[in-house]
């Protein structure tokens, strides 16, 4: 059968990589005529291309080609050997035929025969590609001629100088003998064409481990996880060699060097000196004690030396430093604080559980030294989550020498976690929304593992699609600050995530300016005779926790001054008798009458003797004894605060 194109436009519309260059065209339309083994005869003519196939010969031997190739795939080189031979002597002309045979006589061991007979195939066809590929490895690995089995393969590039998949088989050939740094030339010729494919990543990695490169063998490493979908040999060896790659190279950085200058700096910025000191006590891996909470003039990081990458610990606590420090420095510091009445409540809430472990026959005691691990634990990683990225981020931006120790340190901490939430004898005892809880905060730093290096471990921790799904949100959530964090904002994260997991009944953040700055003996006196019933002394973390309440569920048209003042009006009344906020709130009506003014100060009630009251103060005290006292005549007031009232309800019932 011949064809026979005229050379327009619409023929470079069929191979348009072929356009002004009659060479490229004709190899390409010879690749596209191909059949198997056999290639038509290509050529250019009075202004044609004329494609010539012999579609006698391969109706005649394209079975048995087929049939050849599938005996050489099961490996049985004695009946294809003597089938090819057969084809030879049939069609000399065919370049595949001795190819094949070459590949046979190669796998039997007889090198000699098989270069005989890739010659026989090249001189039917120079650019048999897989021809050419095999002579230069038969000279590279059988021959030791490493020039001989170079100019092969440059012959392979040749005829195809974008085949990366041609590029990194040579480069593998070249490797296994030794010749990393060969090799490694070709790797990166492939990785230029394709940077997607994971092999190539992967043997460029492994080569420059070869020749002493193990940043290069690191970073490669973690490109091949990147670029890997599936979890498959070739990943694990890339997350093996990642691991030994980044244990070599810490043996070659002075990671508590970096550590050391960085909490210079830190002393020279913020003053306080701080130490570092192994301890292998601690419940964590690492912890911060800062000055101020021990009254010491120096900030001590302690960590446990039996961790691996332990430098990787220090820096970690320091950022924690930093972090706080900035936010010091802004005012909007705060204090993460679960008091008595926090582990009370936790304790309440596992009641059930208390029961069930007590009729195993647990001691009393046993079990509420266990709850307090739950309630600090848990505490713990509420805390710490948030912050926990934002310093993992910095860390690895600002250190880049340094990713070798985190990447080793945060999967020796992901593998902790991990048996922590699905070793069977914890998952048996675990109070299951603890374990819940738990684990979605280790997810998210998993998470953020992946995100950082690549490496997928989201599903060791066995989540259910509720517990991803809401580590995946968690994450989201972090995200919108990640890029542009303002101090302090780690806190608001802390705040939602405890909100939405209802942990937010077991801690309180609040501002360590007001913590620290106590009042003074006059001015509490001062407080008291103002305020002899206590009605606005208000305590800070209560205080907090219910601006952050409003703040999030006020609109704009939301008076946040007289929610505030509602919800204490609310907590007094709610412990007088009925008859009593009914008197209450004859007496504001009356003084109503006259008008109160929003920005007033110093109103009176005769039933709260000793209390003075600001304008929205005083409104609120009017709504609030109302509400509670004659609910049906509320509208009849026209104080417009239903949604200030139902706010502050929530906030109360909370």
């Amino acid at each position: 059968m011949t064809i026979i194109h005229s050379l327009e436009s619409l023929l470079y519309d069929l191979f348009p990589e072929a356009e002004g260059n009659d060479d490229k065209l004709v190899e390409a339309a010879k690749r596209y005529y191909t059949v198997g083994a056999f290639e038509p005869k290509v050529t250019i003519v009075g202004g044609n291309l004329i494609v010539e196939i012999n579609t006698h010969l391969i109706e005649q031997q394209k079975d048995r080609y087929d049939k050849v190739v599938a005996l050489c795939e099961r490996g049985q080189f004695k009946q294809a050997k003597k089938d090819v031979t057969q084809l030879i002597a049939e069609a000399p002309q065919v370049s595949e035929y001795h190819r094949i045979l070459g590949q046979i006589l190669s796998e039997e061991g007889d090198q000699e025969a098989a270069i005989n007979a890739l010659i026989d195939a090249l001189r039917w066809n120079p650019k048999n590609e897989y021809g050419l590929l095999m002579m230069g490895n038969i000279f590279a690995k059988y021959k030791d001629d490493i020039d001989t089995a170079l100019k092969y393969y440059d012959e392979v590039l040749k005829v195809n100088p974008d085949d990366h998949i041609a590029l990194n088989n040579i480069g593998a050939n070249l490797m296994q003998h030794g010749k990393a740094k060969e090799a490694a030339n070709y790797f990166k010729r492939a990785i230029a064409i394709n940077s997607d494919y994971p092999n190539t990543q992967y043997a460029l990695a492994l080569s420059a481990d070869m020749l002493g490169d193990y940043q290069t063998a690191f970073d490669r490493a973690i490109i091949a996880i990147e670029k890997n979908r599936n979890k498959d040999a070739l990943y694990g060896n890339s997350f093996g060699l990642a691991i030994e790659a980044a244990q070599k190279l810490t043996k070659t950085i002075d990671g508590k060097g970096i550590v050391d200058r960085y909490a210079s700096e830190l002393y020279g910025k913020y003053g306080k000196a701080i130490k570092i000191e192994a301890d292998s006590s601690i419940p964590t891996a690492a912890k911060i004690e800062f000055a101020e909470n021990h009254a010491r003039d120096y900030h001590l990081v302690k960590y446990k030396p039996e961790y691996p990458a332990v430098e990787h610990l220090m820096l970690h606590e320091l950022v924690h430093l930093e972090l706080a420090e900035d936010a010091r420095a802004a005012g909007v510091n705060m204090l993460y604080t679960a008091k008595e009445q926090h582990k009370a409540a936790f304790f309440r809430s596992l009641e059930r559980e208390a029961q069930r472990l007590k009729k195993q026959g647990v001691p009393e005691k046993s079990i509420s030294t266990f709850f307090t691990a739950l309630f600090d634990g848990i505490n713990r990683q509420n805390f710490n989550a948030p912050a926990d990225l934002f310093i993992e981020d910095l860390i690895y931006s600002r250190y880049p020498s340094f990713r070798p120790f985190q990447f080793l340190s945060l999967l020796a901490l992901a593998q902790e976690s991990i048996e922590a939430v699905t070793k069977p004898e914890i998952v048996k005892n675990m109070e299951q929304g603890i374990l819940s809880v738990s684990k979605i905060f280790n997810i998210i730093n998993a998470l953020h593992l992946k995100s950082l290096y690549k490496v997928d471990l989201t599903g060791d921790y066995k989540p259910t699609k509720a517990e991803l799904d809401q580590a995946k949100t968690f994450y989201e959530e972090f995200g919108e600050y990640r890029n542009d964090k303002a101090p302090g904002e780690e806190y608001e994260l802390v705040q939602h995530w405890g909100e939405d997991l209802k942990l937010d009944r077991y801690f309180a953040l609040v501002s360590e300016s007001e913590y620290r700055n106590p009042r003074s003996p006059e001015s509490v006196l001062e407080q008291i005779e103002r305020d002899p019933l206590g009605l606005t002394n208000i305590d800070p973390e209560e205080e907090q926790k219910m601006r952050q309440f409003i703040e999030s569920h006020s609109t704009a048209d939301i008076n946040m001054a007289v929610c505030i003042y509602m919800v204490g009006a609310i907590e007094y009344f709610s412990g007088q008798p009925l008859d009593k906020v009914k008197e209450t709130a004859f007496e504001i009506a009356m003084l109503g009458r006259g008008g109160i003014d929003p920005k007033g100060k110093n109103y009176t009630v005769a039933s709260l003797k000793g209390k003075l009251f600001s304008g929205y103060q005083m409104i609120a005290y009017f709504y609030v004894s109302w509400a509670l006292g004659i609910p049906d005549m509320v509208a009849q007031l026209g104080l417009p605060f239903q949604q200030e009232y139902a706010l502050a309800q929530q906030l109360t019932a909370k």
